[in-house]
């Protein structure tokens, strides 16, 4: 028997499944599957600018180390000053990546005794930061406010944590964020919202949903990956959270730290995508253009759901687009649960009305 055996077991499994993952290149189709909302990752301006503050350091291609060790510098306080300003925050932590941030957030803060209470649909960052929290965890049923407030009632002692999204990375839904901030202020409960597919986008300069609804929580989580177009993520919320996550959280404490030049592209989207009125106007004329030619199509984001119920059937689906020449990549599971497979379509500033008519035409054949 060899040792990979097991591991063989597995794969066999997944194919036999039709949910054997695999890597590929994008080619030359046009993209209607990445989440570069704003075009932001492919921006020359954002270069241009990132190279200019570039220019002004020290020529370094690394950090050096974890920041609690060589790998602080100084644009990188800089870069959590000017976006916890931006967002009208007290203060921000820069993590890695937005996988980074919410495992190292929900992993450090509730502790033994506190509760999680997390939407179903939550992203695998934030279930996978509850696992290895020493708090309860229960999930409530997507977007009810009415069953959320069930489960923070049947808490007995310790500090509950509510954990939701702003905008819903598989369906392209908002959560009912003024409603669930007023139950939590009323029974006490501390609200932590993961804005990744709002930042940049929702909101008139991009600033996300909390923010343009005017609303208050324990903690932010704002992703670089999406449509900032680059790399990383910041925890937004008091000077005595930043420190305690400086103290605490171990995926910030034990990884190198960016390096300067990735801190220069976060800052050059940051001058740039505030001011894209127009890019954001053409995005919401294409999502409602999608929406008019897709029946079912309810989304009033970028994100866009086509149902393809087996992973077959979502799978053959996106191939025939693809063969149009159209990115649209199917959701298998275990992604989502078993029926609920689907294309995810992502709409993008760059994309035309050409682009959008050519792929109605072809998920209605």
């Amino acid at each position: 028997m060899r040792k990979e055996d097991f591991l063989e077991t597995a794969l066999n499994k997944r194919r036999e499944q039709h949910a054997f993952r695999q890597l590929r290149l994008p080619g030359r189709m046009i993209d209607f599957c990445s989440n570069d909302y704003l075009g932001l990752a492919r921006s020359e301006r954002v270069q241009e600018e990132a190279h200019t503050i570039s220019r002004q350091l020290a020529q370094v291609h690394g950090s050096g180390g974890s920041r609690l060790l060589a790998g602080n510098y100084e644009l990188v306080e800089q870069a959590e000053q000017v976006l916890a300003k931006f967002h009208e925050a007290p203060a921000g932590l820069i993590y890695n990546s937005g996988y980074d941030a919410n495992l190292g957030l929900f992993s450090a803060v509730p502790q033994k005794g506190d509760t999680i209470i997390y939407d179903q649909l939550i992203h695998a960052s934030i279930r996978d930061g509850v696992r290895l929290s020493a708090a309860t965890s229960y999930s409530f049923i997507h977007n009810s406010v009415e069953d959320l407030q069930k489960k923070i009632l049947a808490v007995e002692g310790g500090r509950v944590f509510v954990a939701v999204e702003s905008v819903y990375s598989m369906d392209g839904d908002t959560a009912p964020l003024a409603e669930i901030t007023a139950l939590c202020d009323k029974l006490g409960a501390l609200l932590i919202v993961d804005e990744a597919h709002a930042t940049g986008v929702i909101g008139p300069r991009g600033e996300g949903l909390m923010q343009a609804l005017g609303l208050g929580c324990f903690a932010r989580v704002h992703t670089f990956g999406k449509a900032v177009g680059c790399h990383g993520a910041i925890v937004l919320g008091s000077e005595v959270l930043r420190d305690f996550l400086i103290n605490f959280s171990r995926s910030f404490i034990y990884t190198t730290a960016l390096p300067p030049h990735a801190i220069a592209v976060i800052l050059a989207a940051y001058d740039i995508f505030p001011d894209m009125h127009l890019e954001r106007s053409h995005l919401s004329s294409l999502i409602a253009q999608f929406r008019k030619g897709v029946p079912g199509a309810g989304s009033e984001t970028p994100i866009q759901v086509v149902m393809a119920p087996g992973n077959e059937q979502a799978r053959q689906l996106a191939h025939n687009l693809q063969q149009e020449g159209l990115d649209v990549r199917a959701i298998l599971h275990p992604t989502v649960p078993k029926g609920q497979e689907r294309l995810r379509v992502v709409l993008h500033s760059f994309n035309t009305a050409a682009d959008v008519d050519r792929l109605i035409t072809a998920i209605n054949i």
